[in-house]
């Protein structure tokens, strides 16, 4: 249930009406076709923003956000901490020496997997929850200034912002407000895999709906469209298991991402700032494996669209998105683009992963009949007048002609935006490392699936530093300390528990502090629920909370050398953590706890930890009968559902039979 309590400051609009208001479009969109962008209005005086790598500046409306946070982050720290004893430091600590430190958590991608465990790690780091503030671990989600997330994360991160920045657990499984997630029903076959579901025949039409109307406006449309459609189902609100197929409801259509800025949990500074990252495909081509590191790096906040790339380094209202512009002017006189935006759209865009799949071929099909609805779909919003290509997201380029050579898309009139860990980076650490933020401390929350057992390798990290270190040096913070292979993030098993990176930094401006917390098997042996496949469109109810369940409990129990018990001074020790960069600042010597929680978590390149410190852990997936609630370290009743579901399978052929027609 969402603590009504927690949502003060909600101006004069109760909470559950706020909501109401949302869900019958009289906020956001009134219809399907609310999908479709505003076309033809006044363009304000100032749409663009030009810096560069040496006078590199946050917009004006960026700084006023954080800085208003600062007063509410301030008094978290306080509440967090206590009096700091704890942790060995005095009251000073949480009172002031803390004091304008800043936060950040990236949430990596990996489809419905990552959209759970992101969760599940917030609801660890969440002082609303009563068991994670006992734990210690409740509260640095308060006393963060942003959140970033791609892909799969950015689908939990703008559900949280559309629905008024609400507890987790009422914000996925549902409470008398919300409807949760109801990944229960299959992305593409809310009704099962059926040739004759009136049900279904609906929800494409539904869809087909909404991208017509945005067709109508002359907008290029793509397989994105029907990707962020039925995302929006389950992830913005408007939809309810009643109204499910029903043709007057929005199902989240026109709910903006820079309308985020009127959500009482943003506007009274009660939410971080949020951010999510997508990748450019440039020069159109399309590519077998990662793209390169040179490759733009975009992020979406309510406020700009923009790259802190040396390369570009400028950004866009995020309201007037689609405009066309060159070198800044608007290309129609006064005429500008609105609602391109739309948050389904965008996080569509940061999970569009089309360009991959067609080109490396996944999926073949075995059987075209179970695949006839799919493939009509795409093949019905396709539209002949479409110039650009169908398997990425055309966004109108707001930078042409701004940039010389240097920017690869300067001449380009649409960029080809694509998945935001296209580039190898599946944790959003870029925003998180942009000099001009001077963030602290970074939470990297990695639900990447690289092994064979679909856990995370380290590889999403050993990118950034890479991307950072060769391409970011002039407009990015330096890289902390990590391994640097694949290879020794397992063999040191920093893939398999929390780690610190960089805590034994001289100055806080040699780099900020990362806090690792990788989707890992139960620390205490059992059978693991969370390593499901990235193409699992489908989850069942009891699924769901035992994947909550078992994350929330490997986030707060840290991890203990050779054993499988819980830590239970691990929410201290994250205190010590997120504090480390402001004492370090104030000149305070660490104290003895948390000198012994380092010695515990972090990563020291010249004395590395090893993979013998995690014991007994169960890597291999299991099937749902397999497994009990005991035995996954859950408390909800049941089993989980096997890794590669009906929706994985659908998704991977349909695109293939796409591919050979559409593409």
């Amino acid at each position: 249930m969402i603590d009504i309590a927690c949502a003060r400051g909600l101006s004069a609009l109760p909470f559950s009406l706020f909501l109401l208001l949302q869900a019958t479009g009289s906020v956001y969109g009134a219809d399907l076709k609310s999908y479709a962008p505003q076309v033809n209005v006044d363009c304000p005086d100032s749409l663009l923003r030009v810096f560069s790598a040496s006078q590199q500046s946050l917009s004006g409306g960026e700084n006023d956000f954080v800085s208003s946070r600062q007063s509410v982050v301030n008094n978290a720290w306080k509440d967090w901490l206590g009096d700091a004893s704890q942790i060995g430091y005095n009251s000073d600590l949480a009172t002031s020496v803390v004091n304008d430190s800043k936060v950040g958590i990236a949430v990596s991608g990996g489809s419905f997997r990552a959209s759970l465990y992101g969760a599940s790690v917030l609801n660890a780091l969440d002082a609303r929850n009563q068991s994670s503030k006992d734990a210690g671990t409740g509260g640095l989600l308060q006393v963060s200034s942003y959140i970033s997330a791609l892909s799969g994360g950015s689908w939990m991160v703008g559900s949280l912002y559309s629905n008024n920045f609400p507890e987790i657990q009422a914000l996925v499984t549902g409470s008398n407000e919300l409807s949760g997630w109801m990944l229960d029903k299959d992305l593409f076959f809310p009704d099962g895999i059926s040739l004759h579901s009136d049900e279904n025949d609906a929800f494409y039409d539904n869809i087909k709906a909404s991208i017509e109307a945005k067709q109508a406006t002359n907008t290029f449309t793509s397989l994105t469209d029907p990707w962020a459609r039925a995302l929006s189902y389950h992830f913005l609100n408007g939809t309810t298991p009643d109204n499910f197929y029903a043709a007057d409801s929005a199902h989240g259509a026109g709910q903006l991402w820079s309308e985020i800025v009127n959500v009482p949990a943003y506007s009274n500074h009660e939410a971080p700032f949020p951010v999510i990252v997508v990748n450019s495909r440039p020069l159109g081509k399309a590519y077998e494996n990662y793209l390169a590191l040179d490759a733009p790096v975009y992020e979406f906040s309510p406020l700009e669209f923009a790259s802190y790339d040396p390369s570009l380094s400028a950004s866009i209202n995020t309201k007037y998105v689609g405009s066309r512009l060159s070198n800044g002017s608007p290309v129609n006189g006064s005429s500008c683009m609105q609602g391109l935006d739309e948050t389904g759209f965008v996080f569509g865009t940061s999970s569009s992963l089309f360009n991959s799949i067609v080109s490396q071929g996944i999926g073949s099909v075995t059987n075209a009949d179970w695949f006839k609805r799919i493939t009509d779909l795409f093949s019905d919003v396709s539209d002949a007048r479409d110039t650009e290509p169908d398997d990425v997201a055309n966004w109108p380029n707001p930078f042409y002609q701004v940039k010389g050579d240097g920017f690869v898309d300067t001449d380009r009139d649409w960029l080809q935006l694509i998945d935001g860990g296209s580039n190898g980076e599946n944790i959003p650490l870029n925003p998180m490392f942009v000099k001009s933020r001077g963030l602290d401390v970074i939470v990297a929350v990695d639900s990447s699936a690289n092994t064979d057992d679909a856990w995370p390798n380290g590889e999403s990290i050993i990118y950034s530093q890479n991307r950072t270190s060769n391409i970011l040096k002039d407009t990015h913070r330096a890289f902390p300390p990590a391994p640097k292979t694949t290879a020794e993030f397992i063999s040191t098993g920093t893939n398999m528990r929390p780690t610190f990176l960089g805590c034994d930094a001289v100055s806080p401006s040699d780099y900020p502090l990362v806090i690792y917390l990788p989707n890992s098997p139960p620390l205490t042996g059992g059978d693991p629920v969370t390593n499901t496949d990235t193409f699992k469109l489908e989850y069942s109810a009891n699924h769901v909370q035992m994947f909550l369940d078992q994350s929330y409990r490997n986030t707060i129990g840290g991890f203990t050398p050779g054993s499988n018990n819980a830590d239970a001074n691990f929410g201290k020790c994250l205190q010590c953590a997120a504090v480390d960069r402001a004492r370090l600042r104030a000149d305070i010597e660490r104290s003895s706890f948390c000198n012994s929680c380092f010695d515990r978590y972090c990563y020291d390149p010249n004395d590395p930890p090893s993979s013998n410190e995690v014991v007994n852990r169960n890597l291999q997936n299991t099937k749902p009968d397999d497994v009990s609630n005991s035995a996954s370290g859950g408390d909800s009743d049941g089993a989980m559902v096997t890794s590669v579901g009906w929706g994985s399978v659908v998704l991977a052929v349909g695109i293939t039979v796409v591919s050979g027609g559409l593409l």
